[in-house]
């Protein structure tokens, strides 16, 4: 079947879930307490360990066939207009964001600063940026617009192009 990385991840989650839901009702009932004079029969929850375990592996299989399925899909599909595929922006996001928080920083400095200092002197010293604020100023927009339309490019992408899953 064909499905965009969206629906990917809706039924990684769906797997997802299943799994964790397997793993609770294990938990809950490969063990129980029964009293001393209880009849432990009566009280054996409903728990049989070779169809739980066989449906664990089947939906870790699942899940690794579709995970594996989506990494292909992401190096081998490209962003348009980025000359990147979708791992390389998956990498490239983070990096975007870290230069976009350095930036918002030193596009607020002043080129000449008054340094707060613990001595008691009277001497006054200063702080002075080593590089244009506007500059930084400039490059942190540029950042920040080219940020926007990766996350927009790479939305379409991942809502619009398939790729082949069979489960």
């Amino acid at each position: 079947m064909k499905i965009t990385s969206a629906e990917a991840a809706k039924i990684l989650r769906g797997y997802t879930d299943e799994y964790n839901n397997l793993c609770i009702a294990e938990r809950n009932g490969k063990e129980y307490n029964a009293a001393v004079g209880e009849d432990p029969d009566e009280l054996r929850p409903e728990y049989d360990y070779t169809s739980t375990q066989a449906q664990l592996d089947e939906l870790d299989r699942k899940i690794r066939k579709l995970k594996h399925t989506v990494n292909v899909f992401n190096c081998t599909t490209e962003v348009p207009g980025f000359d990147m595929t979708i791992d390389q922006v998956l990498v490239y996001i983070p990096q975007l964001n870290a230069r976009i928080t350095k930036l918002f920083a030193m596009r607020n400095v002043l080129p000449k600063r008054r340094c707060t200092s613990s001595n008691y002197n009277n001497i006054i010293d200063y702080t002075y940026t080593n590089y244009d604020p506007a500059q930084a100023k400039a490059d942190y927009e540029k950042a920040r617009n080219t940020l926007a339309k990766l996350q927009t490019a790479l939305d379409l992408v991942n809502s619009t192009v398939t790729m082949e899953f069979e489960p």
